[in-house]
């Protein structure tokens, strides 16, 4: 991996350190009043007084805490989508990262503001805090869908090449295989950085909000620093200003031809329909000024295409992977915490991926090639999601023994007592899952990148981003229903799901197995062999002969 790389992979880590650090305050500030006895601040009473007390400073309720997390995630997961077409159009993967930067800059210092025991105090600290929370969003949205990419984009194999090890060996340098190994670190550092989380629950507890939310802000204007320093070792792919008017003409010229008949079957009848070879074969003739695209990008749509089905579907996974709405805060709420903060526990899903990553990448992935049974795209998503049915299974049975021995019995989230059961049996709730996203999102992000057209892959790569903001949409709109007495069945209902996705995988999406290798072409990336570029160019070349 070059330094350019290792910098992209920095500057992730210190992002997601500043974005999981902050959101993982959010809950307690919003649900949770001022502790009894705590300094003003948000933490809690010094002493055996707050060993059992939450950190908290609005009081607003668990409702209002689930839909305020939500939305920022819904916002920050959307928002790409935006960033991604003005990334691969307009300003390009770095300019787009930098101004993100920049906006981000800002949403910190202002975040620090309605966390001021003073502001608290008045009564109107939400309102500036959810602003700097939109605007933290907007920050991550032009971050998200480029970063990614533009780490890929590094990557020095561009098609298989054959090399000769030390040891005599002969093996392939496979594109796809890097790009993979490429995205596993990085969703390591994604989850090194999410891990400070660790810090900022631990100072909300016992210093206060002010100070859990300034940390995150410090951490962040590390970015600049290694964004500059690398700036003149990457490639950077230029942007390409109509290319997401061509995609959207490309579905155009389909159903002008009647593609609606065909949709619902796909296959080569349907794509066939938008191809310059197809069109001028049963035309006689082509308006190159109308259809600007070539067969290949035809191909690249329909790749990207068959990737987003798989995007909509991992919404499942993600509510699996933290239960639905604020269950997992709430159920840690009602249990004994022994002065440790209710919210800490989550930190075991970044932790567990610190972990298991390099176990996975340098030990699980190599040995089942060796053998002759490499995990292929869609076998690594039934894992996951066979993951996430267990996890499921478990939130049950924990949520249920609660139940059980709280002293308000079905009512234990809102109970002043909590339930004998210990906060530790949340650890796997986080694990399982944890494991689980090692396969399903970093194989998300491999479809994307190596599935979307050459000059589109900020846009597709913010597609499959979405599938957290479908997530966070739906625990919004559930925030009202996942209460007691009923949240033993949103574990219930997960789990079932869960586990008929892990089924559909290999039967339905079995052709996203086939590695695709032509996905980093640089001339591609850079649109010269777009017919009208190709045509330009054969002019230049009639005019100096």
């Amino acid at each position: 991996m070059k330094w350019a790389a290792v910098a992209m992979c920095m500057v992730e880590l210190a992002e997601r350190a500043s974005y999981y650090g902050s959101q993982g305050c959010f809950s307690n500030f919003v649900r949770g009043g001022l502790p009894v006895g705590g300094n003003g601040a948000g933490a809690v009473a010094p002493g055996a007084a707050g060993e059992n007390q939450s950190a908290g400073a609005l009081g607003m309720g668990s409702v209002a805490a689930s839909a305020t997390n939500s939305t920022f995630g819904f916002l920050a997961y959307l928002i790409p989508i935006f960033g991604g077409i003005v990334a691969d159009s307009k300003w390009g993967r770095f300019k787009t990262i930098c101004w993100g930067t920049a906006i981000g800059a800002v949403a910190h210092v202002l975040l620090v503001i309605p966390a001021i025991p003073s502001v608290i105090a008045s009564g109107h600290a939400y309102i500036p805090f959810i602003i700097s929370v939109i605007i933290l969003a907007f920050a991550a949205g032009f971050i998200k869908p480029s970063l990614g990419p533009l780490l890929c984009d590094q990557s020095p194999v561009k098609r298989p090449v054959i090399r000769v090890t030390k040891k005599g060996e002969r093996v392939v340098l496979d594109p796809t295989a890097t790009v993979s190994r490429y995205l596993n670190i990085f969703y390591m550092c994604i989850n090194i950085g999410a891990f400070f989380a660790v810090a900022t629950s631990y100072t909300e507890r016992f210093v206060g909000f002010w100070l859990a939310f300034l940390e995150p802000g410090i951490l962040y204007m590390l970015m600049p620093i290694v964004l500059v320093l690398a700036y003149r070792r990457l490639y950077h792919a230029p942007p390409q200003g109509s290319v997401t008017l061509e995609a959207w003409r490309v579905f155009v010229e389909i159903f002008k031809r009647g593609g609606f008949s065909k949709m619902w079957k796909g296959g080569d009848q349907f794509w066939n329909l938008a191809k310059p070879s197809y069109i001028e074969a049963t035309q006689g003739s082509i308006d190159r000024s109308k259809i600007f695209w070539d067969d290949l990008f035809v191909e690249e749509i329909r790749q990207s295409a068959a990737a987003c089905a798989i995007f909509f579907i991992i919404p499942i996974f993600n509510l699996a992977d933290g239960g639905l709405g604020n269950a997992e805060n709430d159920m840690s709420a009602a249990m004994t915490l022994n002065n440790i903060p209710n919210d800490v526990i989550n930190n075991f899903n970044p932790l567990t991926i610190i972990v298991a990553t390099p176990i996975i990448t340098w030990g699980v992935y190599p040995f089942f090639e060796r053998i002759g049974y490499p995990l292929k795209p869609m076998t690594r998503m039934s894992i996951g999601f066979l993951l996430g049915a267990a996890n499921m299974v478990i939130g049950a049975v924990v949520q249920w023994k609660i139940y059980q021995t709280s002293p308000c019995g079905y009512y234990a989230t809102t109970c002043d007592e909590v339930s004998p059961v210990s906060l530790g049996w949340l650890i796997s709730l986080y694990a399982i899952p944890a494991v689980g996203e090692i396969f399903v999102n970093v194989t998300s992000y491999e479809l994307a990148y190596t599935r979307a057209p050459a000059r589109m892959k900020g846009l597709v790569y913010a597609l499959c981003l979405f599938s957290s903001a479908i997530s966070y949409a739906l625990q919004l709109a559930l925030s009202n229903v996942v209460q007691d007495p009923n949240l033993i069945w949103s574990y219930v209902a997960l789990a079932v799901a869960c586990f008929i996705c892990a089924v559909i995988f290999p039967i339905f999406f079995k052709h996203l197995n086939e590695p695709s290798r032509s996905f980093a072409d640089p001339a591609r990336q850079a649109g010269l062999q777009q017919p009208n570029v190709k045509a330009t160019q054969a002019e230049t070349v009639d005019e100096k002969i």
